[in-house]
């Protein structure tokens, strides 16, 4: 190209559209220039250069782990077809030995991780072994036409029409789909605006699926209920302190009649009922499609709770963090577990010797619901059974 080059310069922040980068580069000419120009410039480019590494330094924070790119799994395939019932996890297991450095393969910025592109049935994932860098393709056959085929076997990159409902999710839904819209968290012990079940139509203390109640503070403008049982405590484990309340999620109930007190029907029943309960509307679940990430904040939380009342979780289990928004933690962020080895004593008298042992990191965990101080959070990967008090940071 004569004496120019065509190089590429990426811009680092934009912060109209809230990027870390742009997708594409902005391309730019180098022409000759004079010798002092040369030397200008070259300075210029040191200081940035300089404030870079400073900057990434900072960021990476000494983790090697990232700073490193991200390592293909054993058995790693040069394509996969998306079949229905895949997860973007396992998908990515299938590429990565570690499937949460998922984005960094996509070469996804921010504000793509937050709003993926789905991924449906049918499509091919192909893996550039360079980068390692994954695309979308999709599997054309014989005959060409007016689809944009070839007609001679080769992927090619399509445009996909398909129903949001049959896209493929982060993670199982049905293991997380009760936890989606309840429990609920609360930051204090009472629930302002709740409405109250005062009676039943029957004189039988414990109500469950179709009995009617009748319910005080019930809103005029909406028909679906949750039914729960006043909050209680989730405790930090280390230090004692509460950190939130939990409502216990009881069943739901809808509206049949506007009388005062409002007529009520139990359309489900997971616990016994009665008077006393509270009535909060029913929310609607969302669509579970983030992508795994690192969080760029710092993260310190533990396990605070484990689901169905037991005291350690194996892989899929469902846990409560003490970590939430205000620590910077998002739906979608993937935490390593470490465990707590206690201490040890070593000798007698006065020669005797404490040794606080060191942690061990053992699996990862993908927060799928968030509130302010607490979050709830799938465990993704573990060689051994997680424990209330273990630690939860940055992988």
């Amino acid at each position: 190209m004569n004496d120019h080059v065509l190089r590429p310069k990426w811009e680092s922040d934009n912060r109209e559209t809230g990027s870390l980068y742009h997708s594409q580069p902005a391309w730019f000419v180098v022409s000759r220039v004079s010798n002092k120009t040369r030397i200008n410039r070259k300075r210029a480019m040191n200081r940035i250069i300089f404030s870079l590494l400073i900057g990434i330094a900072a960021l990476v924070g000494g983790n090697t782990a990232l700073a490193a790119p991200p390592e293909l799994a054993a058995n790693a395939p040069d394509s996969y077809t998306v079949v229905k019932g895949d997860t973007l996890w396992a998908i990515s297991g299938r590429f990565l030995q570690h499937p949460w450095r998922w984005p960094e393969v996509w070469r996804m910025n921010e504000a793509q991780i937050r709003n993926p592109h789905l991924i449906y049935p049918g499509q091919v994932i192909l893996l550039d072994r360079n980068g390692p860098w994954l695309s979308i393709g999709h599997p054309v056959g014989g005959g060409g036409g007016g689809d944009g085929s070839r007609g001679d076997g080769q992927i090619e990159p399509r445009i996909y029409h398909e129903a949001i409902d049959e896209a493929i999710n982060t993670i199982p839904l049905k293991i997380i789909q009760p936890f989606l819209t309840r429990p609920l968290v609360f930051d204090s012990p009472t629930v302002p605006g709740a409405g109250t079940i005062v009676a039943a139509e029957t004189s039988r203390l414990q109500l469950g699926l179709g009995d009617t109640v009748f319910a005080k503070n019930v809103r005029d403008d909406v028909d679906d209920y949750q039914i729960f049982r006043p909050a209680k405590p989730l405790l930090d484990p280390a230090t004692g302190r509460t950190i939130a309340y939990e409502a216990q999620h009881l069943g739901t109930a809808r509206v049949t009649e506007r009388t005062n007190p409002t007529t009520l029907v139990i359309t489900e029943s997971v616990e016994e009922i009665g008077p006393g309960d509270l009535l909060l509307p029913t929310e609607r679940p969302q669509i579970f499609a983030y992508v795994p990430h690192a969080p760029v904040d710092l993260i310190e939380g533990r396990l605070i709770k484990i689901y169905r009342g037991v005291t350690e979780a194996g892989k899929l289990n469902v846990v409560v963090l003490s970590a939430g928004t205000e620590q910077g933690l998002e739906v979608g962020h993937v935490l390593a577990l470490f465990r707590n080895r206690g201490t040890a004593v070593f000798g007698e008298g006065p020669e005797k010797e404490t040794y606080t042992l060191p942690e061990k990191r053992y699996g990862t965990v993908l927060v799928f619901r968030v509130f302010d101080k607490v979050s709830y959070a799938l465990i993704m990967d573990t060689d051994g059974q997680a424990a209330i008090g273990d630690a939860a940071r940055n992988p």
